[in-house]
């Protein structure tokens, strides 16, 4: 019997029965390996008009062509080269004849409404609904990520729900959401259907935000900051070793990104989870604090973080609250006005204070805002500009 390559299969298979493995992807039938239904669609897209426009075909933004129908992704700092019908590191860009494309656009993991604490965002519209989207996978592989069933998963291992941006926007609006965020899994990996969204959601009036591990390249960050109103960055470590073993990744670019993010002039909040012999040296939080003091802005919130054991780092205990404190405590010696403590239920640095006077401002617990006293974004006391979005 004559061997097929799989260029060669995928011509046959999505000319000669296209339709059959459309309805395949659209009804979510397990017809084998993911990618290859999506690049199916793809080459099938790409054989008519140009005006044709597929919620599942997405040819990707910000890549190189290269010699013998390899790409490189310019996306995010890995810079990954793909050879045709592989995917990057990411699992999620896929080279399909020297074009790389999206295999989560339009495809969203889930959907969740929450307060806009959790992402976290606390000096956004204090308590108001956000609409999270989030798609497969991730451009790390941090080992104590807590959503891994779904970063550390690619597009074939989950079952999507299928929502154009402008379906997003209209079930944030219906859901009585003000804010669209990006969030559970790295959103540069599903760059286009991000900023597709935003666009859509700012030109509806809704707050935009994401919350990213900041390994994103400058020009599609500055590119997508222009829909933005926020981003929460999570600075993971202040330690090259830290991010080489425990995330696979770099620290520097991370620093890059919030530079570019204060540059712009979009809403920043920094949250650090610390993780008990890892990352939580008071000399490292000394070092932290001071560059994000200097480089960055006094004002920009802070959130330590409490780790609980998961995923691959089962052996080890759950942050100490004095840990934490000790923590915020430092970061506040080093000249940061708005410095939070997370994943303590109860604990009284939820809330916000006046750097000024120290009067109590905005009252949480946990993810409940119980009073805001803010006025036109200002102290009720002294009358104090406080830093943030307090109004649409």
């Amino acid at each position: 019997m004559k061997s097929t390559n799989r260029r060669e299969f995928l011509r046959k298979a999505f000319f000669g029965a296209g339709a059959f493995m459309s309805l395949g992807c659209l009804m979510n039938i397990n017809t084998g390996n993911m990618h290859s239904c999506i690049s199916g669609l793809a080459a099938m897209s790409l054989s008519r008009s140009h005006k044709m426009k597929s919620l599942f075909v997405k040819e990707a933004r910000y890549y190189t062509r290269l010699e013998r129908s390899r790409v490189r992704c310019d996306l995010c700092y890995r810079k990954c080269i793909i050879i045709e019908y592989r995917t990057g590191f990411c699992r999620v860009r896929e080279n399909v004849g020297g074009k790389l494309y999206s295999l989560v656009y339009g495809h969203a993991a889930g959907l969740q409404i929450d307060p806009i604490e959790m992402e976290p965002m606390y000096h956004m519209l204090p308590g108001h609904n956000n609409l999270c989207v989030f798609t497969a996978s991730c451009n790390f592989r941090c080992k104590h990520c807590h959503n891994w069933h779904i970063s550390q998963r690619g597009p074939a291992q989950i079952t999507p729900r299928k929502y154009s941006a402008q379906d997003i926007v209209n079930i944030a609006k219906r859901r009585g959401c003000r804010s669209i965020s990006h969030s559970i899994n790295e959103p540069t990996v599903f760059f286009e259907y991000m900023y597709d969204i935003a666009r859509a959601a700012r030109d509806e009036g809704l707050l935009t935000l994401f919350h990213t591990n900041g390994y994103i390249s400058p020009e599609p960050l500055r590119d997508v900051l222009k829909y933005m109103n926020g981003v929460t960055v999570d600075l993971k470590a202040f330690d090259e070793g830290f991010y080489n073993d425990i995330s696979s990744a770099s620290l520097k670019p991370v620093l890059d990104t919030l530079k570019i993010i204060r540059q712009e002039n979009v809403h920043l909040e920094i949250v650090n989870l610390i993780i008990p012999t890892l990352n939580d040296s008071v000399e490292e939080i000394d070092k932290m604090s001071k560059w994000i003091n200097k480089n960055i802005g006094s004002y920009i919130p802070l959130h330590f973080n409490r780790f609980s054991p998961t995923y691959q780092l089962t052996n080890l205990s759950p942050t100490p609250v004095s840990t934490l404190e000790a923590a915020a405590d430092k970061a506040r010696q080093n000249g940061l006005r708005y410095v939070y403590i997370g994943n303590v239920p109860g604990h009284d640095h939820y809330s916000t204070y006046c750097p000024g006077c120290e009067k109590l401002l905005i009252s949480r617990t946990h993810f409940s805002v119980l009073s805001n006293e803010l006025k036109n974004g200002r102290c009720s006391g002294c009358g104090l500009e406080i830093y943030g979005i307090w109004q649409l």
